[in-house]
């Protein structure tokens, strides 16, 4: 079974970036879709951007576009989200998803202004 591991979340005043990762193991990466969704204890779940198998399509929230890129890896089974002049309002708790259904357990980023 599959298990996804983000990481590279942290602290960072605005304006800064932050590079995120998220590793999986343990099952199928390389034909899946991976998205990568945020929550803060305020709000659902939110759709951040995605990217298809091939690494040839990417998708993003109008709130991150021109500011967030997510990229793949699938030789090391790993998806990467950029994050650049990052807002305090970017503050959450950032998910990666293979798919529809397989959730990694988050990485904290918060960002100071």
């Amino acid at each position: 079974q599959v298990q996804l591991v983000e990481s590279g979340g942290g602290l960072v005043q605005a304006g800064g970036s932050l590079r995120l990762s998220c590793a999986a193991s343990g099952g199928t990466f390389r034909h899946y879709a991976m998205g990568w969704f945020r929550q803060t204890p305020a709000t659902e779940r939110e759709f951040v951007g995605a990217i298809s198998w091939t690494g040839g399509t990417t998708y993003y929230a109008d709130s991150v576009k021109g500011r967030f890129t997510i990229s793949r890896d699938n030789a090391k089974n790993s998806v990467y989200l950029q994050m650049n002049a990052l807002k305090p309002e970017d503050t959450a708790l950032y998910y990666c998803v293979r798919g529809i259904s397989t959730w990694g357990q988050g990485t904290q980023v918060t960002v100071s202004s």
